[in-house]
């Protein structure tokens, strides 16, 4: 591949990890959270998201367009790219690592959620509300499924936002990398909270 192409399209795969999908994933992550106010608050927030203007046009272009360009090109990066040991700290590099795996593991995940939640209501199989993924939670299998999924996501966004700010040069200095590093991991923790606990509400 071309290197300024390439360069351009991690380019791009970095900017969309953020804007538009870690800031969807932070949304819908706050909308599930709802759950935890009860039923009718849960209903009434999904019923807000499902009904927005031009929602179709929304999900396609800035939701699935960009999620599959992301996953896709994250695969690619996935199974090519190599550690840089002699660049980066032993840390980060496992932190590589691990952003790779839950890469992978999210293409998974997103795709069966989508097809338990918003391909059932296409069909008219289901529809989006409470009761939806308190039926599929139900299932300890796939609560400990979800579960796992969560704190993929919200990782794979935390430490994808740090390389982000790297590669955009927002953080240049080892100084302005490490006070990032506190910063990402707030965002992690943050989120992994509000996703587990809108989970448990539903059971």
């Amino acid at each position: 591949m071309d290197n300024n192409r390439e360069f351009l399209m991690r380019r791009l795969h970095s900017l969309l990890g953020v804007i538009p999908i870690g800031l969807f994933l932070t949304q819908h992550l706050i909308v599930n959270h709802f759950a935890t106010q009860g039923v009718e608050a849960f209903n009434q927030a999904a019923h807000f998201m499902a009904n927005l203007p031009f929602v179709i046009f929304l999900e396609i272009f800035v939701i699935y367009l960009p999620l599959m360009y992301h996953a896709f090109y994250g695969l690619y990066i996935a199974f090519t790219a190599k550690n840089n040991p002699g660049h980066y700290s032993y840390m980060r590099n496992m932190l590589f690592v691990a952003q790779r795996y839950t890469g992978v593991f999210l293409v998974v995940f997103i795709a069966w959620h989508i097809f338990e939640t918003r391909f059932q209501v296409a069909i008219g199989a289901g529809e989006a509300d409470f009761n939806m993924m308190e039926n599929i939670l139900s299932n300890p299998l796939m609560f400990a499924f979800y579960v796992v999924g969560v704190l993929s996501a919200t990782f794979h966004f935390a430490n994808g936002l740090w390389s982000f700010l790297v590669t955009w040069g927002v953080t240049v200095s080892a100084k302005a990398q490490r006070y990032s590093t506190y910063f990402t991991l707030l965002v992690f923790i943050v989120l992994s909270i509000i996703g587990i606990r809108a989970l448990f509400a539903f059971i």
